[in-house]
């Protein structure tokens, strides 16, 4: 499973256990024999990185709404002998990925973070 299946599963559990909120809106999906089936949008979820990434600051003070694991890849340390600089290398490319319990926040526990101008 892929870490958008996994969270997608999670939303969806964590939506009938009525954790999460629905949007309101309908996502139309075709599956493989031609059916058309209506979703109900899951209130989104992403890890911390994830919402600062987005543009977004988690609320001083708000825990997270769930944890469970999805895939991290490593990332090592390596020194160049010539220079003697350090810089991180990923082995995404190497496949040493690894399974870790990840913090999930909601849209209503972040605030976009503003812009500061100098």
């Amino acid at each position: 499973m892929t870490n958008k299946e996994i969270i997608a599963q999670e939303q969806d559990r964590l939506a009938e256990e009525g954790i999460l909120k629905y949007t309101g809106r309908v996502i139309k999906v075709e599956l493989d024999d031609g059916t058309i089936v209506n979703i109900k949008e899951v209130q989104p979820i992403h890890t911390y990185k994830a919402w600062k990434q987005l543009g977004y600051q988690v609320k001083k003070g708000e825990k997270a709404i769930t944890k469970f694991a999805i895939w991290q890849f490593s990332t090592k340390k390596k020194k160049d002998e010539e220079t003697e600089n350090e810089e991180e290398i990923t082995d995404a490319l190497r496949g040493k990925y690894f399974m870790k319990v990840s913090a999930f926040f909601t849209d209503e526990q972040v605030e976009k973070i503003e812009e500061k101008e100098d």
